[in-house]
């Protein structure tokens, strides 16, 4: 195992666009390990961010040295040494093993990253990592009775992982005197540790103490409850490791894959904080050539060794004569989730706007609001516009969730949603299901301190709480959400962030960390005649404050025209 290096000493700019921190780097001169030139498109913050986060480079040597002990089973490397290459230590081993923080309960220093996600082409040393990594974390890792286990949908797929580890361990002269390696089972009899495979629910369940999961691609399992299974097993040990090492796949929306994928996707954009998972994805961008050098070295670590370029020129050849041998080499040798689409409102242009929003200063000015009542066991909204008589608005939001639901939202969120329950950017209302006298109470109390206009409301969820709120007087507008409604407040919303600078915000909304995290996740349908609507079935999440401000912003924008009382059109039935 080779991959490209660089011998240059980097600079702060250098190290950056290489995406290794300086410690790591650092650890690497140290070492005699060339930096790689092949940073990942997707990379997580540094585990060093963590509070408290210290680098241990005597870890980073440990799983190197216990690399070494084994001994390449096939090929051109048959017999000789395992070694990590350059890459798989700068931007897996070293931040995963090298960083740690301390713990009380644990009496010592513990890793920071407890989930680890790998997303790379085929060809780039999968199974190797995957077999060095469960060696390690079953016989050198300090932890008694360590179960490591490996998990696929079926028993073919996991014994792809598992018996390249048996092969490894047999091979190895270091490892005879220590461990057993048996038909379904690896043994370390001194510290009472195994590894071994499952492919099912039951045989996660089995113990129950995890300390180290491998999980092989992720994209395989149709179900998320194996996954989830392995996760939560891993509660009692002091430094667990969960990995999911995979390839990408087609762009299925709420697959498991989906959801690990967009959750890492988020983390390195920060939408939100969780320095226990550390995650890479190597891939092409949409705009690369597929049938470039230049695209398969940005794809492939590995690239020149493992893939070599004949096989990756074979492979694009191939994906010239089809596009169903095309989707599959832009999947498997590109890293491209070929049905992904594109933003249409960037986390670069609503940052931009961020601006600040007192609301204070709000009262008694001209609002226009948007309800979202599309879920009574999830999330509610409301979003109130206040323009600025020129171009921009300053924007509110309300938004709400039973509280049984927080947990749940947590999972979704890495956590995040406990954290604006806090801070007052979520509101946690009591039951498990939405309480609608709480949200009336709230907008109640707003069209006394604001000069309400109008409200716009989606007629197909029309709820009691519609109709109480018609019945006291608020002004009540029926706003469908179909593209002859949608497009023209949503291209209003895009063209607003893409105008509006740090210096001249045009549309504020005070950095709302769960309203940003509801921008990021939308994406839009589109007609053929180029028109656009938000799209909740295609979001990868919740997108409801989204939706309240576009339909909030549908009213604005026609506020030239007298509102009319929801009555006027036949009341307020459902059609």
């Amino acid at each position: 195992m080779a991959g490209r290096k660089t011998t240059r000493s980097p600079n702060g700019a250098e190290l950056e666009r290489l995406k290794i921190s300086p410690e790591v780097a650092w650890y690497m001169a140290e070492r005699g390990i060339p930096l790689p030139d092949c940073p990942p498109l997707v990379q997580t913050p540094s585990p060093g961010d963590a509070p408290g986060a210290v680098f241990d480079p005597n870890r980073v040597d440990r799983v190197i040295k216990a690399f070494g002990l084994l001994r390449h089973t096939q090929g051109q490397w048959e017999g000789q040494p395992l070694r990590p290459d350059p890459w798989q230590v700068a931007y897996i081993l070293a931040p995963v093993f090298g960083w740690v923080r301390w713990d009380e309960d644990a009496g010592g220093y513990v890793r920071v990253v407890r989930e680890l996600y790998v997303d790379v082409p085929r060809k780039n040393g999968k199974s190797t990592l995957a077999g060095g990594l469960a060696i390690y974390m079953t016989c050198a890792d300090g932890e008694g009775g360590a179960q490591v286990i490996t998990a696929a949908t079926t028993k073919e797929q996991a014994g792809y992982v598992f018996e390249p580890v048996k092969k490894l361990a047999e091979a190895a002269p270091a490892l005879k005197k220590h461990v057993r390696p048996l038909k379904g089972v690896i043994l370390h009899p001194k510290s009472g540790s195994y590894f071994k495979s499952i492919s099912s629910v039951a045989g996660a369940q089995h113990g129950a103490n995890i300390h180290c999961a491998i999980i092989d691609e992720l994209h395989e399992h149709k179900s998320p409850e194996l996954v989830e299974t392995i996760e939560t097993g891993t509660g009692s040990r002091r430094q667990p490791l969960t990995c999911i090492i995979t390839t990408a796949d087609s762009g299925k929306r709420e697959s498991v894959y989906d959801r690990k994928r967009q959750r890492v996707e988020k983390l390195a954009r920060r939408v939100f904080t969780a320095h226990s998972v550390y995650g890479v994805v190597w891939a092409a961008e949409r705009d690369d050539d597929p049938h470039v050098e230049e695209t398969w070295r940005k794809a492939n670590p590995g690239y020149g060794v493992s893939p070599t370029r004949s096989y990756l020129r074979d492979r694009s050849d191939e994906a010239k004569q089809s596009p169903a041998d095309l989707a599959k080499f832009l999947r498997l040798h590109l890293g491209r989730r070929t049905k992904q689409e594109t933003k249409f409102l960037t986390l670069e242009s609503w940052h931009r706007n961020a601006s600040m929003v007192d609301e204070v200063k709000l009262a008694g000015r001209e609002a226009y609001g948007g309800l979202d009542l599309a879920s009574t066991s999830d999330l509610c909204a409301l979003c109130w516009l206040f323009p600025d008589g020129e171009e921009g608005y300053d924007a509110l939001w309300r938004l709400w969730t039973p509280e049984d639901n927080v947990d749940a939202l947590d999972q979704r969120t890495a956590g995040a949603a406990s954290v604006w329950v806090r801070e007052g950017l979520l509101v946690a209302t009591p039951g498990n299901v939405a309480d609608y006298d709480y949200i009336q109470l709230q907008i109640e109390r707003d069209m006394d301190a604001f000069d309400v206009r109008a409200i716009g409301f989606d007629p197909w969820n029309a709820t009691p709480l519609t109709n109480k709120l018609a019945e006291s007087q608020a002004p009540m507008v029926k706003v469908r959400q179909g593209f002859v409604t949608m497009s023209p407040p949503l291209k209003e919303f895009q063209r607003l962030l893409l105008k509006g600078t740090p210096e001249v915000p045009l549309f504020r909304h005070g950095g709302n960390a769960a309203v940003t995290w509801q921008v990021d996740n939308l994406a839009v349908a589109m007609d053929p005649a180029g028109n656009v609507k938000p799209d909740k079935a295609r979001s990868a999440e919740k997108i409801d404050a989204v939706s309240a401000a576009v339909t909030a912003l549908s009213e604005a924008m026609s506020r030239e025209v007298p509102v009319r009382s929801a009555y006027e059109d036949g009341g307020l039935e459902v059609v």
